[in-house]
């Protein structure tokens, strides 16, 4: 399993709009996508910043949603966003959520996506 974690800066006073964004237009297109297994969104006290973690059965299908939806995604934040967001993936290596344990020795890097 694969965990892309995104870092934006919010514009101000617009975390009730980043909120319905994400719930109305962001996760469906997520569910729509091979792979996809589940998205969490946090916001910072301040309202000045937000990471949304998506994760993912396999690498290949991250990339593929960075590629192809990914853009689309940007252009749907961009009213409650300032500047580019700042993507990292990761290896999951343990989820109580997702029942996963990974033996160390296992994971591999998985790169890192730069916007």
């Amino acid at each position: 399993m694969v965990a892309r974690n995104v870092s934006m800066h919010l514009k101000p006073n617009s975390i009730g709009e980043f909120s319905r964004t994400i719930e109305k237009e962001i996760i469906p297109l997520l569910r729509k996508q091979k792979g996809f297994q589940d998205e969490i969104t946090f916001i910072a006290s301040s309202g000045s910043e937000a990471i949304e973690i998506s994760l993912w059965d396999e690498k290949e299908n991250a990339e593929a949603y960075d590629r192809g939806t990914y853009p689309q995604v940007l252009k749907t934040l961009a009213k409650v966003m300032e500047g580019t967001p700042w993507v990292q993936t990761y290896e999951v290596s343990n989820s109580t959520f997702h029942k996963i344990a990974v033996p160390v020795a296992a994971l591999k890097p998985t790169g890192l996506f730069v916007r």
